[in-house]
Parts: structure tokens; sequence; C-alpha cells
């Protein structure tokens, strides 16, 4: 298995793919890659149309996807705010590869057998497959897509990232093969001698200790612990510190504990939401996920320190599981609320990687919202960092 990645910050999109192009076939021997992920900055939007034409003319990949990135990521490099075209292409042996674009319209109901999901994406279970996706944010309900994979291929890895760069509908750009498509999903699926590995580092902390609700509607937490929610979270607030206490008034967030059965918790363990605001009328909280009686809660804060020690300690756990030696590429999906807008500096996250997992070929794009598991379950996350880690399994 071999993985390449660059990015070109070269004006005109024919240089850009010449540039990158010329690097990736260096670096693969020469030899069409399996596959080719391309992300490609706004200002290559009056090009969108031919960025897979030229890409797949320099490259003849087998499969071809990406889609439009605020930012894009390649070699390791964060190119934010300014041109780019990021290119990460593998040579795969004894791994199959298909690709797949669907629109909202075409995507299953919810109570639509697994069977309907395996016709959308074109792969069965028994193959055992890992899925790479991207979604227009405008154009795909991206909730009911993950939850229907989920269901349709439980415990495989499903990463990846919400489309961006566009700020309208028909904005954005999906690339498969040789087309554009400005509305749906695409996506890889990847079976046979492939691991995918996942981590999704969502940048919180948790502050005062774990909880349980007691009642709720919908989205509204209304009591916890057998108490009002504004009253526990006072007696967090008067517990915290000075930085934690300016924290909750600022990045205030909810992390629910996706494994019911656990009595310890770590990082990872906890899905992070926003807490959006007050409910007047019944004085609880309002969340941005649909709770239920009985789960596990803590309250979390964010800032660029905390997200800072969440990754390093995300990919120390990482590099602490087997496999290492093996680990050929990765691929990030960050949030567009990242990078230099939030550490002030480029190369905070790709940097962190190289530091503790090592100068493995990574690309990826700044997007809308990421796609990774927390538990069991996929998610649509925003402020967070999911890496896609793929190695042979022989």
């Amino acid at each position: 298995m071999q993985w390449a990645s660059t990015v070109s910050e070269e004006f005109s999109l024919r240089d850009a793919v010449s540039d990158a192009a010329g690097r990736i076939k260096a670096s693969l021997g020469g030899e069409p890659p399996d596959l080719t992920v391309v992300f490609a900055s706004p200002h290559h939007a009056p090009d969108y149309e031919d960025v897979p034409k030229f890409v797949q003319a320099a490259l003849r990949s087998k499969v071809l996807i990406g889609c439009s990135g605020g930012g894009v990521i390649g070699g390791a490099h964060e190119v934010e705010d300014r041109i780019g075209l990021s290119i990460t292409a593998a040579r795969l042996p004894g791994v199959e590869v298909s690709a797949f674009h669907v629109e909202d319209t075409g995507l299953p109901d919810m109570d639509a057998s697994p069977a309907a999901w395996e016709k959308v994406v074109g792969v069965v279970p028994d193959k055992q497959p890992d899925f790479v996706l991207l979604v227009d944010p405008f154009s795909v309900r991206a909730d009911a897509l993950v939850v229907g994979l989920d269901y349709a291929f439980a415990g495989r890895a499903k990463v990846g990232g919400l489309a961006s760069g566009g700020n309208e509908p028909g904005g954005n750009a999906l690339f498969l093969g040789e087309q554009t498509h400005r509305a749906g999903v695409v996506g890889a699926s990847l079976s046979g001698n492939v691991r995918v590995e996942t981590i999704v580092a969502q940048g919180c902390r948790p502050i005062g200790g774990s909880m349980i609700v007691t009642k709720c509607h919908q989205n509204v937490l209304l009591e916890l612990d057998g108490q009002k929610p504004m009253e526990a979270l006072r007696k967090v607030f008067e517990a915290a510190s000075e930085r934690d206490r300016y924290l909750v008034n600022t990045a205030l967030h909810l992390g629910i504990v996706t494994d019911p059965l656990k009595e310890q918790f770590k990082p990872g363990d906890f899905l992070i939401r926003n807490v959006l605001g007050l409910h007047r009328e019944s004085g609880g909280l309002v969340i941005g996920e649909l709770l239920a009686e009985g789960q596990v809660v803590q309250f979390h804060v964010r800032d660029a320190q905390t997200a800072t020690e969440d990754l390093r300690g995300m990919l120390r756990q990482f590099v602490a599981t087997p496999g290492s030696a093996s680990r050929s590429g990765a691929l990030l999906f960050s949030c567009l609320g990242r990078g230099k807008h939030l550490f002030g500096q480029e190369d905070h996250d790709t940097g962190l990687f190289v530091k503790e997992v090592g100068s493995l070929p990574l690309g990826g794009f700044f997007c809308n919202g990421e796609i990774g598991p927390v538990g069991a379950s996929t998610y649509l996350h925003g402020f967070t960092s999911s890496f896609g880690i793929f190695s042979p399994k022989a």
C-alpha cells in the first residue's frame, strides 16, 4: 500500500494540477492510483467543472472523489484563505474501491431495509466496507445519511465532511470520476485488504461531574439529577476556576456518554453538543441533540488550549494501539472554525499529527461539518477534527 499527498498554490488550475499531479506520480512511481481524493479552494470555483477532468487526465485514477473546501490540506500542510488544490492518492493492492453519487431524493426512508442502503452505495455488508463521505450541506440530510449507513453497515468506519467554500445552494462542488456535481453526496467504499482507523477530536474537556438526565423533552434538558439544569450549572460554575468560568459563559457544551454501560469516562466517550440557550417557558437548556432520560451527561468547555490538549491526548491514545508500523496514509476532515482562526497559526492539527503519529501522507480539507464515530455510532460534528488512517490488514 502506497499513499502520497501534496498541495499546490499555483494560481491557474492547469498549473496547479500539473504541479500537484507531478509530485503524486513521482511518489507513486508513475503507476495510476486506485483512489484519488481531490479538494479545491473556492478560488478555483470558476473552473470547478474542469477540476476532476484535469486531475484524471494527469493521473488516470481508477476512482476519484473530492469536493470544494474553504481551506485545503495536502502533504500535511494546511492552506487557508488562499488558493489551493490538494491531491491525495493511493495504490491499494488487494483493496476493492468503488464510488457512488446520490442526491437527497435518492436516499432511502428511515424505515427502509438495509438492502435499500446497500443499493445506494453499491456494496454489501459481507465485504466489510469502510466509507469516505463528502456531502453538500445545502442539499443532503447528512444526519439521515450516517444513521442509515450505520444501520446497514454497523461497525464499519465512516469518515468525511460537508463540502465548504460555497455560501448558497449550488455553490459547492462534488467530484466523482470526471464529473462535477452541485448537489448530493459522493463517497467511496473500501473493502478487502484495508483497515480504516479513526480519530475524532472534538476539542472539549469536561468540567464538574457527570450527571443523569432525569427529565427532558426532545432537545430541551429539563432536569439533571432531579434539579433544574441552571441550578446544576450554577454549582459547576461556582466550583470552577476563573478560566473555566469565562469559558462557561463563552463556550459551553454538553457531553453525552454514548456507552450507557461505562462507569468511568475518558476523552472520546462523550458526544459533544452545543448548549444553544435557555428555554424560557420551562427554564430548561436547549441542546443541539435529541435527549433521553437516563443518559449520563457532563458539561464541557472549549478553547484553543483545550482543543490542543484534546487532540494531543487523542493522538497519543491512538499511537498506543497496535498497528503503527503498517499505517500508510491519512485523511483529515477539520472544521472551518479550527485552523488558524482558532489556534492563531497554520498547520496546528497537521503538525500535531506528524509529531505524535509520524510523517504519513496526510490530505484533507476544512469542512462545514465533520463525520466520524463516537463509540459505536457515527455522527455529524462541529469544531472537530476527524481523521481516517489507512493501513493494510496483512
